[in-house]
């Protein structure tokens, strides 16, 4: 969580994003699915549902990486949150071409009778992963508290079978009298 509270206008764009989250989400949705709308026509994919889901992926994954942004409130960019970034860059890219692999000559299916085969799936699913990834290690991390006791990065093992205990020759040698 960020370092100071948000402000009411961050707050009102976190929102806002969030809002176009689920907007580009149901577009996704759509794209994917147009049963759902009854709009499923024909049985193959055309282009223009997968121009669709595409932009609702976009739509989507966008708006999460600017309201991720306001809640980061300002932070300077980790080297994991740069490679997060890049990772939701390259999740839509691999979602992409998976998508228009028959379109662009890389299926196995020729125009003009599209189907989305299961390799697509698993391509499109990969894209989606990555990208949920990549916002994950965006997301900002919370501030690890200062404590001092704990100034070791590893701390020190006490073994019950060693010979030597600090703590009790530390009190025996105050205890023992001093032989001159």
């Amino acid at each position: 969580m960020p370092l100071s509270p948000l402000k009411p206008y961050q707050v009102r764009w976190a929102r806002y994003w969030m809002t176009l989250v689920f907007i580009g989400f149901m577009i996704f949705l759509i794209g994917v699915q147009p049963d759902l709308i009854g709009m499923n026509r024909s049985e193959v994919v055309g282009f223009v549902q997968v121009d669709v889901w595409l932009v609702g992926l976009a739509i989507l994954l966008t708006s999460a990486y600017a309201s991720v942004r306001v809640i980061r409130n300002h932070r300077s960019m980790s080297l994991r949150a740069d490679v997060g970034v890049r990772l939701i860059a390259t999740g839509y890219v691999v979602s992409a071409a998976a998508s228009l692999a028959d379109f662009i000559g890389l299926g196995a299916q020729h125009l003009p009778y599209v189907t989305f085969g299961p390799i697509q799936v698993i391509g499109l699913a990969t894209g989606v992963a990555i990208s949920l990834l990549g916002l994950l290690l965006y997301w900002p991390r919370n501030p690890k508290p200062k404590d001092s006791s704990k100034s070791r990065r590893f701390p020190r093992l006490r073994l019950p079978f060693s010979r030597r205990k600090d703590s009790e020759q530390d009190s025996a040698a105050e205890e023992a009298p001093a032989v001159e």
